[in-house]
Order: structure tokens, then sequence, then C-alpha cells
């Protein structure tokens, strides 16, 4: 019998190292996956289709959303974001533990539509600290940083209607506290008891 995932939804404000922890959480475990959204925005260097986002025009976009094909989507900084209903229904029904790395806007719509599902947000440990990682990228204008600056600050006014609250400040002891997040979901006695029912039936012979 295959125990279906949880889906997570993580938010962050830009350059607080969300990206980075999710994927050392996902290169240590064999049952977490990360979704790939669709978006309409440029490729980054370094970027790859599919892998990092499914890169499609506005006009792909549309469609989709006409079809009602996205569980959630939302505009970021004049740029479009989705993410399939399928894929996510999909893995879930696979067994795997599912990661959507999605902003608050996102977020209300999942937990609308997946109520089960379980919120973490990141926060970094000071507005300094996150000037300079957005800083050291070397990839935004200072305009465009001073606008992410502006956006983070609204953006984590919303981290009261997470689950989850997990501070960024040594990266190594965020990621034991990310792991330690899905390692007690994991052991939920609803979880444990569908995946260990014949076990538990012997035992309570």
């Amino acid at each position: 019998m295959t125990v279906p995932g949880t889906l997570y939804i993580v938010s962050a404000p830009s350059g607080a190292g969300k990206t980075s922890l999710v994927k050392a959480l996902i290169d240590s475990s064999a049952l977490v996956r990360v979704s790939v959204s669709h978006t309409t925005r440029a490729m980054r260097p370094g970027e790859v289709d599919g892998v990092n986002y499914h890169f499609v025009s506005h006009e792909q976009f549309n469609g989709m959303l006409q079809r009602n094909e996205f569980l959630e989507h939302a505009q970021v900084f004049g740029n479009l974001y989705g993410t399939s209903q399928k894929w996510i229904e999909e893995t879930l029904a696979k067994g795997f533990d599912l990661i959507l790395e999605i902003d608050w806007q996102g977020a209300q719509q999942v937990r609308r539509l997946l109520p089960q599902s379980r919120s973490i947000f990141i926060l970094p440990p000071t507005q300094e600290a996150l000037r300079h990682r957005l800083t050291s990228r070397g990839q935004d204008s200072g305009e465009i940083i001073e606008q992410r600056m502006r956006e983070a600050v609204s953006e984590m006014s919303h981290y009261v209607e997470y689950d989850y609250l997990l501070i960024n400040d040594d990266f190594a002891h965020a990621l034991d506290d990310l792991r330690s997040i899905f390692r007690a979901n994991q052991l939920a006695q609803a979880r444990q008891q569908q995946l260990h029912h014949g076990l538990l039936a012997e035992l309570l012979a």
C-alpha cells in the first residue's frame, strides 16, 4: 500500500536562501521532490528548462490558465508563475513528499484547495543580511534590488499565515530545522497508521 505524500508550501522573500535550503534537502532525501513551476520570466544564467522552471511564453501560460490546469498561479515582478495541478496530484499519490516554492499569494490559493498541506516560511536574520545576499548575486541593478527589498518587507509580513517559521542565519542549522519538520510529519500518527497497518493489527491481536 502506497501512503500518499504530503504537500509542503515553502515561501520566503528573494535572497532568504529558500532555493539553497530546498536543494540541500532534496539532495539528502529520496522521498522528497520539488515542484517545477511554469513561468513567463526569462531564463537566468545556469538555469535549465524543465529543472528550475518550465519556461513558457505568455500565450502558452494563458492557454494553460484558460484550461484550468494550474493549482495556483500568481504574478511576481511582472512575471507569471503557475503550478500544474495534475502533476502535483500524481506525485503525491506515488508517496512522495512534495515542495512547492511559491509566494504568499500562491500559498493562500493552495491552502484553500488543499487544506491538508503544510506550510513553511523562511526569513533572513536581518534586513542587512538580505540586502547583502541580493547584492552579492551580481544579477540585478541597484534599482531592482531596492524594489526587491521593498517587496521583501511586504512579503515577510505574511509569515503569520504559515505553520512553521524558520530563520536562515546559519545554513547548516537552518537545514537541520527544515529536515526536522519533514521527519516529524512523516512520523505523524495518521501516516504511520497507514504505513504500518499490518504491524499494528498484529501487535493489538
